[in-house]
Formats: C-alpha cells, sequence, structure tokens
C-alpha cells in the first residue's frame, strides 16, 4: 500500500511537471501569416526565424525564458516560420535569421544587441512605455535602482527648452535606455537638486549631471545634450561584444579595450583578470580626465579584435581604436610591463596625436583586412576539421576542373579529327 501510494505520487507529480513544462513553453506564441492583420494591435516581441538556422535553435530556449519573463506584462511574445510564412518575411523585409522585432502600433524596432534574455527583456520594456516616464513615488527610487544598472533622470516640470530636447532625445535613444522624470521633492531623498531643471545620468551607484544646458542657443543645447546622452549611455567599462560594439563606435570617442580570453563557461583566469581590473582602474581614478575622450571596456571576443587590428595579439594585450576614422593604437611595450602610469601616458600620446596608428578605411587596408579575415577563417576550419575543410574546398576545385576539362577537351578532339579527316582525303587523292 505504501509503495503503490509512492508511486501515485511519484506520477502525479511528474504529469505536474510536465503540464507546468508545457505552460511554459506556450508562452511563445506560434504566430502564421494571420500576424499581418493583427501586429498593430497592442504590443509585439516577435523572433523571425528559419528552421534550419542554427542561431535561431541556440536562441530557442532564450526565447522562451524571454517570454516567460514577460508573460505578467502587456507584451506577447512570439515566433514566425518565414519558411512557412514568406509573405511576412517579405512585408518586415526580413533580410537574417533571426530578426528580433518590437511592434507598438506602426512602430518597429529591429534589436541588435547581445542574445541574452536580460538583454532582450530590457530591450522590450524601453520600448512598451513613453519615452520618458514619470516617477511620482519617492519609494519607486528604490525598485528603478535594483533593476535598472543605469537610466537618465529629469528633474523639473514638463516645460521649456531643456525638458523639450530631453523628451526629443529620449524618444531616438529609448531602445538603448530607461528615461525618467520627477519633481524635487520625491527625488531629494536619492539625488538633492539645489536648481531645476536638472538632469542625471544614474550609473555605477552614482549620480552625474549634466552641464552644458547654459546656453542661449537652442541647436547648440540639442547638439550638447544628444552628445551627452549618447556617450552617457554606456557604463563606464562595459563588456564589449558583437552586439553592442557598433553601438559603441557610435560615441565617436577612442574605445580603449582590454583584450582578454574567457572559457565556454564564461570565466576569465587570474592573470587576465588582473590585467582587466588594472585597465579598469586608470578610468576609474581619472574619469574626469579620460571620460570625455575615451571609452573604457573589455572584450572576451580575440577574434573580433584581431580582424580590427589585421593580426593576432598576445593575450592579454591593450588597443585603442579610434572609432571615427577606424584607426587603431597599440602600445609599444609588451603587456607585462604595461601599468596604469604606463597606460596613461599611452593616452596622452593618442590625445596629441604622437602615438603611430594603423589601420584606417583606405581601400588598401580593407583589401588586406578581407584577406585576413578569409585567412583567419579558414585556418580556424582546418583547425577545427581539416577532413570537412578538404570535402568543402575540395569538392568545388573538383568540379571546376571538371567543367575546365569539359570544355578544353572537345577543342582537342576535333582538332584531332579534322587531322585524320585531312590525311585520309589526300591520301585517297593519291590512290
Amino acid at each position: 500500500m505504501v509503495s503503490l501510494t509512492k508511486v501515485t505520487f511519484v506520477a502525479a507529480f511528474y504529469a505536474f511537471s510536465a503540464i507546468f513544462m508545457h505552460t511554459a513553453a506556450s508562452r511563445v506564441l506560434e504566430l502564421s501569416d494571420r500576424f499581418l492583420e493583427i501586429h498593430k494591435d497592442g504590443q509585439w516581441l516577435v523572433m523571425m526565424y528559419a528552421p534550419w538556422c542554427a542561431h535561431c535553435k541556440r536562441l530557442e530556449p532564450i526565447w522562451s525564458h524571454v517570454a516567460q519573463h514577460l508573460h505578467a506584462t502587456s507584451i506577447r511574445v512570439g515566433r514566425v516560420d518565414c519558411t512557412r510564412f514568406t509573405s511576412v518575411a517579405h512585408t518586415f523585409k526580413i533580410k537574417g535569421f533571426p530578426t528580433i522585432l518590437f511592434l507598438k502600433g506602426d512602430q518597429e524596432f529591429i534589436y541588435h544587441g547581445d542574445r541574452t534574455r536580460d538583454e532582450i527583456v530590457k530591450f522590450a520594456l524601453r520600448l512598451s512605455g513613453p519615452p520618458v516616464q514619470e516617477i511620482t513615488k519617492s519609494q519607486s527610487f528604490d525598485t528603478i535602482k535594483k533593476e535598472r544598472d543605469l537610466y537618465f533622470l529629469y528633474v523639473g516640470e514638463r516645460a521649456g527648452p531643456l525638458w523639450e530636447l530631453y523628451h526629443k532625445t529620449a524618444d531616438v535613444f529609448q531602445p538603448h535606455a530607461f528615461f525618467y522624470q520627477s519633481h524635487p521633492k520625491v527625488v531629494n531623498k536619492h539625488a538633492p537638486v539645489k536648481k531645476t531643471p536638472a538632469l542625471f545620468v544614474y550609473k555605477e551607484n552614482s549620480h552625474y549631471n549634466f552641464t552644458g544646458h547654459n546656453v542661449t542657443s537652442v541647436e547648440k543645447l540639442n547638439d550638447t545634450l544628444y552628445k551627452w546622452i549618447n556617450a552617457e549611455r554606456f557604463p563606464t567599462f562595459p563588456k564589449v561584444t558583437r552586439g553592442n560594439i557598433n553601438q559603441l563606435f557610435l560615441t565617436n570617442k577612442n574605445l580603449v579595450l582590454a583584450v582578454v580570453e574567457e572559457n565556454q563557461l564564461e570565466e576569465v583566469s587570474p592573470r587576465m583578470l588582473e590585467f582587466r581590473d588594472m585597465v579598469e582602474s586608470v578610468i576609474k581614478r581619472k574619469r574626469e580626465k579620460y571620460h570625455d575622450h575615451f571609452q573604457f571596456g573589455w572584450i572576451a571576443s580575440p577574434d573580433l579584435v584581431n580582424s580590427i587590428a589585421m593580426m593576432v595579439l598576445p593575450l592579454p594585450s591593450l588597443i585603442v581604436i579610434n572609432t571615427t576614422t577606424n584607426h587603431h593604437h597599440i602600445p609599444e611595450d609588451e603587456t607585462e610591463k604595461l601599468t596604469p602610469h604606463v597606460i596613461e601616458l599611452f593616452l596622452e600620446q593618442i590625445r596629441n596625436e604622437s602615438a603611430p596608428r594603423y589601420g584606417g578605411n583606405s581601400l588598401l587596408v580593407r583589401v588586406y583586412r578581407s584577406w585576413f579575415e578569409l585567412k583567419t577563417t579558414l585556418t580556424a576550419m582546418w583547425m577545427g576539421n581539416p577532413i570537412l575543410t578538404m570535402v568543402l574546398f575540395g569538392l568545388p576545385a573538383g568540379f571546376l576542373s571538371l567543367i575546365c576539362y569539359g570544355i578544353c577537351c572537345p577543342d582537342i578532339l576535333d582538332a584531332d579529327d579534322e587531322e585524320e579527316e585531312h590525311s585520309g582525303g589526300s591520301h585517297m587523292k593519291k590512290d
């Protein structure tokens, strides 16, 4: 009787688990071409995918977590098989898979960031509300600080040139950052304000003020505010990835990168971790000196940096990229000799344009970079699976040889036939 009860309990448990897993999986809505009739109703976060796409398959479990996380919100999460419903792919002009879209009425936003649950969820939550969200309770800041590691805050009335330009700029950068507005009494406990209007950015548990609003020209204020928000929407020392490096290039600053390597568990060795922390200490100690000219960060994708530098950099290493001209600078000192003081001297050389620079955007450089990337890709393929590499490139070479043989050989055979006919004809005349 006891064993039967246990068996019944276990069976019920597994049945409940199966139902729960099915419910969790069903958070993602499987959409068809009828989605075109309803996509303007409400808010949608949709993944356009193809069943054969390996990147789409890797995104599937993450997408399920995204749907689960957003289930309690007004955002509906779905996906469309573009190989079956080509009209959907054509309507939204899908050029690659997977493509993540956020749809809100007539507005369409394409996600270009890292394909992680947290980043995709933040992208959707930013776009789900108005460009600037109002905070009316002081207690709300405690929640916001826990959930948002970076946000912008305007303190003052919703009127005047600064507010209008702030709202306009927030509308542009809404996919990339959170923007809020509040009043002095509400904010006073968290960020004391002496004069309104005031504007802050919150990151690394600190508030940094916008000081460029004391200008008479609206055009100059607009330009200054845009550049400030564009530069401040990143952490002081972010992890640079393939998903965000293009956005970092838009700052038009020099991008200072500590290049390290991670294992499959995204762990950094102690030696490289020490180097990364040493580079970070430079911007943390001298933020006022370097922040306006340099964006610091660290990167664990050596292949991406090698493609930019067009050479295989040692690990760890330091590289500074001019995001305006695409030139880059590499310290002449070996990595072991780099100290905070040496790095500061190197940055000063870059500022006064006395440091050697490499790369750029010239035609010759672009050709060489393409060749370097091709060589690197083929080398990686050969090291990973030489047999497959031989098959991939041997088969096309074999087919090309057969085609060339087929084109050339008929001419040779025809020539031999003509010689035989001529020779045969001459013999008959003699006979």
